[in-house]
Parts: C-alpha cells; structure tokens; sequence
C-alpha cells in the first residue's frame, strides 16, 4: 500500500509527533526517509518540504508524506492508518 498525504506542519512537529502518530519509540531515520519493521510488517515514511501555505497574513509550513506499508493485511493497514492520523490531529475549541 502506497499512500501520499499533503500536511500542514513543520517538520519538528512531525518528528515530535511521529512517534506517537505510529506507536514506536524507535524510528530509523536517513536522509528525509523514516522506516521500521514489526515481524514481517514494515512501513516507511517519506518526508519532503513543499512551498509553504499563505493565507493572508498567516503562513503554514507543509510537508510531502508518502506512506508505504509492506506485509500488512487491509485491516491492519487500515489500523495502522487510523492511528497515525489520529496521532497529528489537531484539537480545536
């Protein structure tokens, strides 16, 4: 499974967030390309700067974030999905 997401964040909250967003403490990390196995599972994370965002007056860093899961059935892909956009929600309120 191949996933390719636009996010608005600076690449500090996502490596705050990652770890978190995925549910590991150890995250391989080389050049831009975050990557880990469990078993036969592994997923691997691309992370490319874009142009930033501006609205107004405000301006908004965004991310490339390519996604890419091998080993895992659609349930736990979809689980594994779930849990890492959960993990770089934002609350408002």
């Amino acid at each position: 499974m191949h996933l390719v997401l636009e996010m608005s964040l600076s690449r500090e909250d996502f490596l705050r967030l990652l770890p978190g967003a995925v549910g590991l403490a150890e995250i391989h990390e080389e050049d831009g390309l975050f990557s880990a196995s469990e078993g036969a599972r592994r997923w691997s994370i691309r992370l490319s700067p874009l142009a930033h965002r501006r609205l107004g007056s405000v301006v908004l860093p965004r991310q490339a974030v390519e996604i890419s899961l091998e080993g895992y059935s659609e349930a736990d892909a979809a689980g594994f999905l779930e849990r890492f956009h959960r993990g770089f929600q934002r609350g408002g309120g």
